[in-house]
């Protein structure tokens, strides 16, 4: 192999949100084995350790995963909702690796609830930290970008990786404010993918199913293989195409849907219309919709809607 293909992320630095456990840390593994030298945020406040040093695990526990198999990185803690700390954390990389190429936003919580029992705390604070969260990094790395691009009078390696959720696609009914967040994600890349094509950025984003620290609740009905295979759960499918996403290969992928896990990737289509009806005047009138309406939804199976339920379905092979 020559340098480019063993390493194809040779050079280039990569910031990786929530990484300190679950996804993001696979996912800072992976960069960093593919030559990427790695920002690793992770929420939280410094602690402080026996010998009364600020404490950062558990980032700097992943940090020192990647140096002790020969690679960079840095901690960061912050959180990514507050914009001053989702500009630090810009500032780190830039200050410490010269530039930054590539962004990762996997910082999450839940707070699962059905909407009549939902709580407004419980609303916001989802909202805050995975849509808000998401803005304010995407925020400060396309400001870099559209900067770096303008100097150099040309485009430059700029990658976006955003992680959104079947949840958004299937319509999970326990999950109104994740599903809801993780739509927004998807208007926002797909928004930002056009914004930033002309100075060489691509934004993307992936719809992850793995068993980690936030979802194994979730996922508790699913028992991990005994015979030694790797759980299809597991976040060690999702890494490779994040490594991908962020590669120079990968130029020609933009503001695009994947769904990963378990030894399988899906491109999930944009929404096609279904049909079209004209009003026989200027405008409709209540009868005249009824008439057009009423016999098309009524030819439809009852439970189907705009989510796309049979996507929980998708597995390899």
């Amino acid at each position: 192999m020559t340098p480019s293909q063993s390493l194809p992320l040779d050079g280039l630095c990569a910031i990786v949100t929530g990484a300190g456990r679950g996804l993001g840390r696979v996912e800072a593994l992976e960069l960093a084995r593919l030559g990427a030298s790695v920002v690793v945020n992770d929420y939280g406040q410094p602690g402080r350790d026996g010998s009364g040093e600020a404490s950062m695990a558990p980032a700097q526990g992943v940090v020192d995963e990647i140096r002790t198999a020969g690679g960079r990185a840095i901690a960061h803690l912050g959180d990514v909702s507050d914009q001053d700390q989702a500009r630090s954390l810009v500032e780190l990389a830039v200050t410490t690796y010269g530039k930054l190429d590539i962004l990762v936003n996997n910082a999450g919580i839940l707070r699962d609830r059905m909407i009549f029992s939902m709580t407004e705390d419980e609303w916001d604070s989802v909202i805050r930290v995975h849509l808000k969260g998401h803005f304010n990094t995407m925020h400060f790395a396309a400001a870099h970008w559209r900067a770096r691009s303008k100097e150099s009078g040309g485009p430059v390696h700029g990658r976006i990786v955003n992680s959104a959720s079947e949840a958004f696609l299937a319509g999970s009914a326990g999950q109104p404010n994740y599903a809801a967040a993780k739509g927004g994600i998807v208007g926002l890349t797909t928004s930002t993918a056009l914004a930033l094509a002309k100075y060489g950025v691509t934004a993307n984003v992936i719809c992850p199913r793995a068993r980690t620290r936030m979802t194994e609740d979730v996922f508790a009905g699913f028992r991990k293989p005994e015979d030694g295979r790797l759980d299809p759960l597991a976040p060690e499918h999702v890494a490779p195409l994040v490594g991908y996403l962020a590669s120079p290969a990968a130029a020609g992928v933009n503001g695009q849907l994947l769904v990963v896990h378990g030894g399988m990737v899906a491109v999930v289509e944009r929404p096609r219309v279904a049909a079209k009806f004209d009003s026989a005047k200027e405008t409709f009138s209540f009868d005249e919709l009824d008439e057009v309406l009423s016999p098309y939804y009524a030819d439809r199976p009852p439970n189907e809607t705009f989510a796309a339920t049979e996507i929980l379905g998708l597995k390899r092979g």
